[in-house]
């Protein structure tokens, strides 16, 4: 995709932008790296100094604009260095002096927490799945400002298990870029294009849906499929495919950052099993164009049936094969939930909300604490 100028909803008179220090977890950049790219260029637009925090061996060349400075954390990543590493961390968040703190990833909960006491600041937390809403997370109650969900699904569940925080909760949803054509079975001269992307944290497995790929095989559809690997599932799936056959057919792809890339020349989307986590993957096809089949539950909340996708129960293999079927039999209809899907993002997913509202977040938290500061300080002083 070409690089896009980011602009936010902000009026051009404003007070000087906060100083922010990103928190970033190995999940972050693995699963949201389009919106911690969003992310960051909109802040480099709009002359916010950062810091990215994120883990040694990450790939962020392709991410982080070169106005952000990177700090790897752990500096050394081996046992017992624990109190070392984050002291180090410390020392260089010191010299950056920020004003307020963003931790990306809920994994990172604990760090940020520490991180915001030592430098006396408030922080924001996102939280970007349902699962994790079973434990307990580490939160601040003085210092944690907001926090932020990409989904209301998320939302309910988060103040549901967290009810102290509920008044805490603001709902941001992730921007997108849509394109201006749409993918959905734009290219007659080739075969068509199938991405199936199941959530790490599957449980149930794949084998209604593998079943009815190999009838429509049998069926004579011709196309060609990418399924998403990483989970501990992949090897089992890979015996299932060998034993239907259907290897010529699937091939299994990893979770890289040129994933995303490859997501939006798929003329079908395939959400196999209800997933915990916010699907960055699907928002990025159905800005691409690719016409979505998946199913409801988990965090489900771009998935509107009919509108923005059609819907089948991955529990009953007759349903995902007539949903398949009914995408290869009129792709007229397909195109058009297609293009409906990618003007649903255009009307609640733009980056320059997300960026806007973000960073309006960031200006109020870094006044609150300066109010704070201010009222606790002695006179004189």
């Amino acid at each position: 995709m070409a690089e896009e100028q980011i602009t936010t909803d902000i009026e051009q008179e404003r007070p000087a932008a906060p100083r922010v220090a990103l928190v970033a977890s190995r999940r972050t950049i693995l699963e949201y790296p389009l919106y911690l790219k969003f992310l960051l260029v909109g802040l480099a637009d709009e002359s916010v100094p950062v810091v990215l925090v994120c883990p040694p061996g990450c790939e962020v060349e392709s991410i982080v604009p070169p106005t952000v400075e990177v700090i790897r954390h752990p500096a050394l990543d081996i046992p017992l260095m624990e109190h070392y590493n984050r002291h180090r961390l410390l020392d260089r968040l010191v010299e950056f002096a920020p004003d307020v703190l963003h931790c990306l990833c809920e994994t990172s909960a604990a760090l940020a927490r520490w991180l915001s006491g030592h430098l006396k600041i408030r922080y924001l937390l996102n939280i970007n799945s349902i699962s994790s809403h079973r434990r307990l997370i580490s939160i601040s109650s003085s210092r944690c400002a907001n926090i932020i969900v990409p989904a209301a699904t998320i939302a309910e569940r988060f103040s549901a298990a967290h009810p102290r925080f509920a008044d805490r909760v603001r709902q941001i949803n992730i921007g997108a870029f849509v394109e201006s054509e749409t993918a959905c079975f734009s290219h007659p001269e080739r075969l068509p294009g199938i991405v199936i992307a199941p959530p790490l944290e599957m449980g149930a497995g794949l084998d209604n849906l593998f079943q009815a790929i190999y009838r429509l095989t049998i069926d004579n559809y011709q196309f060609i499929v990418a399924l998403v690997g990483g989970g501990r599932w992949e090897k089992q799936v890979f015996k299932q495919l060998r034993s239907l056959g259907l290897l010529r057919v699937v091939t299994i792809v990893p979770r890289t950052l040129g994933l995303f890339s490859a997501v939006s020349a798929a003329d079908v989307f395939i959400v196999p099993r209800p997933s915990n986590s916010y699907n960055m993957l699907l928002l990025a096809a159905m800005g691409a164009g690719s016409v979505v089949a998946g199913c409801t539950g988990g965090v489900d909340d771009l998935i509107i049936e009919d509108k923005t996708a059609l819907v089948f129960n991955p529990d009953d293999q007759l349903s995902i094969y007539n949903t398949l079927k009914r995408i290869f039999d009129s792709r007229e209809m397909s195109r058009k939930i297609a293009a409906e899907a990618q003007e649903y993002l255009r009307q609640h997913h733009r980056v320059s909300s997300m960026v806007g509202e973000t960073l309006q977040l960031y200006r109020q938290t870094s006044s609150q604490a300066e109010q704070t500061q201010t009222q606790t300080e002695p006179p004189g002083a």
